[in-house]
């Protein structure tokens, strides 16, 4: 295995180490992608894009009506990439989505997210990992604090921060249904969590993650980087936040009225397979941490206009 660039869960102490990747892998190849250089430039800083409705509303119709489907349809279905939430039969997340054979797999294969994620990898990019987070209105969950990177480095065997997550609003996120938070700028530093990885860790991390979490002391100074900010990813149904595998964010419990559903796509580049797990332990299942069948995405722009067209016309 290659020299390990982000230890993690090796003692009883947090360190702070800086980063040692790039954040825009700029690469003429991708340059013609859908972000300018002012954007590119603002996800280097802060580790992060929003854009409003950058799907219409015609799509988000579609989007609602798979969400419902895919909710029903996992309703009681008791699976490894169903995931309940604790003390409640609550759907909180359901796993590998974009291989449904269907609206969720043509939705990853998007151009306007795939060339974006291309662009910011400057890279080919295959999906690692995909789900969609349902958080009810009243009873939904918090997200704790973390960094996607230093589970998926550190259990999964990611060897660079070369990864970006898509995340797509299905539903409202307003302030007061648990919206994504993140940490501007958290991304340029790397949190190497105290503690060891329990066998198995995923069974439990799922519902409530407990280990490769930040300290307090850790978190504290994050926020006192970013000038005491956290920002909240807000926006209307089609909306679409892009942010890098490294930055802080967690999600507050929805004891809102309303719920809030997001679909997720990881994109990692070609270039950045999963390796041997660096925790020195099995790998987790694939739904998690895809690596069986690597292909590079071919954007596909007609896909999902002729899925939602089939569905209208039913």
């Amino acid at each position: 295995m290659a020299v390990d660039l982000y230890p993690s869960r090796q003692g009883e102490q947090a360190k702070i180490l800086r980063r040692q990747d790039p954040v825009v892998h700029r690469n003429p190849e991708f340059s013609d992608g859908p972000l300018s250089e002012q954007e590119l430039t603002k996800f280097e800083e802060n580790g992060y894009l929003m854009f409003e409705k950058l799907f219409n509303d015609d799509e988000v119709s579609i989007m609602k009506s798979e969400l419902k489907r895919t909710m029903d349809f996992n309703r009681d279905r008791e699976a490894d990439d169903v995931i309940k939430e604790p003390g409640s039969n609550e759907i909180r997340s359901v796993f590998e989505i974009h291989k449904d054979s269907g609206f969720f797999q043509a939705l990853s294969k998007n151009e306007r997210i795939v060339n974006a994620a291309q662009q910011i990898l400057g890279s080919q990019v295959y999906i690692t990992q995909s789900r969609i987070n349902f958080k009810p209105g009243f009873k939904g969950k918090e997200f704790y604090w973390h960094s996607d990177f230093e589970t998926w480095h550190t259990e999964d065997g990611m060897p660079n921060m070369r990864a970006v997550s898509c995340s797509i609003i299905l539903t409202d996120n307003y302030e007061y249904n648990g919206p994504l938070m993140l940490i501007p700028g958290s991304h340029k530093w790397y949190i190497s969590c105290p503690g060891e990885t329990p066998e198995n860790n995923y069974k439990s991390s799922l519902q409530k993650q407990e280990t490769g979490v930040p300290d307090n002391n850790s978190m504290t100074w994050l926020v006192d980087q970013a000038g005491g900010r956290i920002d909240r990813a807000t926006g209307p149904a089609g909306s679409v936040l892009f942010f890098e595998c490294n930055t802080m964010h967690g999600s507050a419990g929805n004891i809102s009225p309303y719920p809030r559903s997001n679909v997720f796509f990881v994109f990692n580049s070609i270039n950045n397979k999963l390796t041997d797990p660096y925790s020195g332990q099995t790998p987790r299942p694939e739904f998690l941490a895809n690596r069986e069948d690597i292909r590079p995405i071919t954007p596909n722009k007609d896909r999902l206009q002729n899925f939602s067209n089939r569905i209208t016309k039913r």
